[in-house]
């Protein structure tokens, strides 16, 4: 293999400049020009749009599958309890300091340098690299408004702090906004229907409910009440009662599967915010894993949501960091897990045969 040296020093540079570019969901744009303008001042078209940057790799057939190679520039905000700053790439011992530089910077510079170098060899494959933005918010302008852009991709493969172990199953995600009807009264006298104690039973079931399906990397599908909201004054029984749900699903059910179920079993009106983010799951015995059992990589279920939800073909969540540091403050990677992360990227894919 060739010397990875100035590709991880490349990286590192590269990502050092984009922590000090403040790229919080829905406000990515001077992010995504520092990225565009540094991808063709070395020589690479790019294509964008809004404040999604991708390329494809020279000699491009349309005869050979496509891998799309993709991570996210969005960040969150910064939380309480930063010591140092968030936008100021700090080094020290090894650590590279900064908002974003888990998660998921190193995955972006990473597998940036991983396209740059294959595009250089002969494969099997087409590449293209996709730096996406509103992912920590699955926004509607990230990655969905790109992909119907892109020629047929064959695999995905989704850069997130795995600590370079594949996530071949994920959980999805689907909100339920939920509302039990009464009748108002006055609460001193035998009037009206109290729309709590109509919510408390359909609250109970989300509890104790326990869809049949388990799945042997994501578990359950869980379901969790974590909004309510009921009642104006307390002299007056409420008519309305309302709930939010949040639904982490397995590989089981989609969530319109899920939505149909529970509206069976409750009495209370229920909608669903969106069906999008559905969970994902990669067959053990695809290349692209069987590659990564080769190095010694735990395949595993992620509870955590990505872009992957929003890919209707095959795909696998791998990247350099811990997913622990991500949302944090002082959040840092480890500039040996960006030379990790390339070298083996740049090992599974050499090539692979999809």
């Amino acid at each position: 293999m060739t010397n990875l040296i100035p590709f991880t020093s490349e990286a590192i540079t590269l990502l050092s400049s984009l922590i000090s570019i403040p790229s919080i969901s829905r406000e990515e744009e001077k992010a995504a020009d520092f990225l565009q303008t540094y991808m063709e001042g070395i020589g690479i078209m790019t294509n964008r749009s809004g404040n999604n940057i991708w390329c494809i790799s020279p000699k491009f057939d349309m005869q050979r599958p496509t891998i799309l190679l993709n991570s996210h520039i969005d960040t969150v905000k910064p939380v309480n309890g930063w010591r140092k700053h968030p936008y100021t790439a700090k080094m020290e011992d090894g650590k590279l300091y900064g908002l974003g530089s888990n998660d998921a910077g190193a995955s972006v510079v990473s597998l940036f340098e991983t396209f740059r170098y294959l595009s250089a060899t002969e494969q099997a494959y087409n590449l293209i690299f996709l730096a996406s933005c509103e992912e920590e918010v699955s926004g509607k302008n990230g990655i969905e408004s790109v992909l119907t852009q892109l020629p047929p991709i064959a695999l995905g493969i989704v850069g997130e702090p795995t600590e370079m172990h594949p996530a071949i199953a994920e959980k999805g995600l689907m909100v339920l906004d939920v509302n039990a009807h009464g009748v108002a009264g006055h609460a001193a006298r035998n009037e009206g229907e109290n729309a709590i104690y109509k919510a408390l039973d359909d609250i109970q079931w989300f509890r104790h409910y326990h869809f049949p399906k388990e799945s042997p990397l994501l578990g359950p599908v869980k379901m969790s009440v974590t909004q309510v909201n009921a009642g104006t004054q307390h002299n007056v029984i409420p008519d309305i009662c309302s709930f939010v749900v949040d639904i982490r699903s397995n590989e089981c059910y989609s969530n319109e599967e899920l939505f149909s179920e529970i509206c069976s079993h409750i009495q209370s009106e229920a909608k669903a915010r969106s069906f999008r983010l559905n969970s994902s799951h990669i067959d053990r015995e695809h290349p692209f894993v069987k590659r990564t059992l080769e190095l010694g990589r735990i395949p595993f279920g992620s509870p955590t949501l990505s872009d992957q939800a929003l890919m209707k073909f095959p795909s696998v969540k791998i990247g350099p960091g811990n997913s622990s540091r991500s949302h944090t403050a002082d959040e840092f990677i480890l500039t040996s897990e960006i030379e990790e992360a390339i070298k083996m990227y740049i090992e599974i894919l050499d090539g692979l045969v999809l």
